[in-house]
């Protein structure tokens, strides 16, 4: 026993790899949107419960979605593991406020960074109030980093001037010698090969003999990027309403029903996961769909719990498209609604559609019994006695004043007009109602 524990001690002595701190390298290139929101927020938690010595994001990006660039700045701003932006070759708009809000950045020669003002969905500039904000964003990000404010705020706002870099009227951005020069980046390296400059990064931080954890997207980040995309999450809404219609419409749960909610489960759960929603949202959706349900069953005459109801179902999943409320303008609300309005649309065009040649198709013949048993064919659901009006027969028992009676081979229940009736009386069939017999002594019709 002694001597293999003086061997594990030799391996451990002379193998440094075996104890060696974790550094996490994640990649952030093309648009930041929400599926990457959710993947960097992976990244850090996992990097907090392994205790890595350092995470290093290597950044490509011309940027993209603002919420989803505030979530990552978040993620990273007040994470205690030690963060390095790694930006190979470049980090504009969204990218700038990501790298900002890391501890170190580092930059390959003929990088940039910079040019973060905000547009919307056209590409043209944003309005004056999320100016204002993305720029304070900016600021309180690099104090908090110790990097120069005014330079953060001349990379949104054109209006702050920075001599011999950014005039007034010219947005700051900053290649690797001007971000090294003007204290926003602490390096830069030369090497161009991919591997030989994730060791030069290593290497300026004193992390050479680090593990080196290689992290990437995993399947539900990437099925989050699809599902939060505006037309698929019209789509998802569609079907969603559309199983729901389908359900109600028919008696028992079915088909109908199961997709609608998978489908809408699908649309909150990937907008859950990137910030877009929360459970308020998800409550007051259905709450809506209660009320709806009980306007169906319970309420004589359609609206008084219907119509609050489906307010509650737009309301919430408008809410589930805006996401911040500090971003919120009417270029955003017109955004948000163009994939509801989208599902409005489809819904009633396809919902019309299948209502009227689904019923004609051999599928809905194979999942909906059609066949009608009409009485004029015959069938009926229990025996009426219409032919036994004006019938005579007897008493089988006392009628007092219902009984049985006797009607040559057939007994049946019947009943007196009031009268109390002896077993073996002679009796007349004077009414029917359904299988409702009435009766009177003979002797009397």
């Amino acid at each position: 026993m002694k001597y293999v524990i003086t061997a594990l001690t030799l391996i451990l002595c002379l193998n440094p790899s075996v104890w060696a701190e974790e550094v996490h390298v994640a990649k952030i290139n093309g648009t930041i949107e929400g599926g990457v929101a959710a993947y960097v927020t992976r990244v850090m938690e996992e990097a907090e419960e392994a205790d890595a010595a350092a995470v290093i994001f290597e950044i490509d990006t011309p940027g993209g979605a603002l919420d989803a660039a505030l979530n990552i700045r978040d993620a990273i701003l007040y994470s205690e593991v030690n963060t390095i932006a790694f930006i190979n070759p470049r980090a504009i708009s969204a990218g700038a406020l990501i790298s900002l809000a890391t501890d170190h950045i580092i930059m390959v020669e003929g990088g940039t960074i910079g040019a973060a003002t905000a547009v919307d969905m056209q590409g043209n500039k944003a309005s004056e109030k999320i100016i204002s904000y993305f720029r304070n964003e900016m600021k309180a990000t690099a104090e908090k980093t110790g990097r120069p404010p005014k330079l953060a705020e001349a990379m949104v706002d054109e209006d702050v001037d920075i001599e011999d870099l950014a005039p007034k009227g010219k947005l700051l951005t900053l290649t690797t010698e001007e971000a090294v020069k003007n204290g926003i980046a602490e390096h830069k390296i030369g090497e161009k090969n991919e591997s030989e400059k994730l060791i030069a990064v290593l290497k300026h931080y004193d992390l050479a003999q680090a593990s080196i954890i290689h992290q990437s997207t995993n399947w539900a980040e990437q099925a989050v990027r699809y599902l939060t995309h505006p037309y698929l999450a019209s789509l998802l809404m569609t079907l969603g309403f559309l199983g729901l219609i389908f359900e109600i419409q028919s008696p028992g749960w079915g088909i109908g029903g199961t997709l609608g909610l998978v489908c809408l489960s699908l649309f909150f759960g990937s907008h859950l996961l990137v910030n877009l929603a929360d459970w308020s949202e998800v409550l007051i959706f259905f709450l809506g769909i209660v009320l709806i349900i009980a306007d169906l069953f319970f309420i004589a005459g359609f609206g008084v719990l219907a119509i609050p109801g489906m307010v509650m179902i737009f309301a919430s999943l408008f809410l589930s498209l805006m996401g911040r409320f500090e971003l919120w303008t009417w270029n955003e609300i017109s955004t948000a609604l163009t994939p509801m309005l989208m599902s409005l649309v489809l819904t009633g065009v396809l919902g019309a559609l299948i209502l009227r040649s689904l019923p004609q198709s051999k599928m809905w013949n194979r999942l909906v019994l059609d066949a009608e048993e009409k009485s004029s064919d015959g069938y009926v659901a229990t025996r009426t006695y219409e032919d036994l009006l004006g019938a005579t027969g007897t008493a089988f028992t006392d009628l007092r004043p219902g009984g049985t009676g006797l009607f040559d081979d057939l007994r049946i229940s019947i009943s007196t007009e009031g009268d109390y009736l002896t077993k073996n009386t002679a009796i007349t069939v004077v009414e029917v109602e359904g299988n409702r017999v009435i009766v009177r002594k003979s002797e009397e019709t």
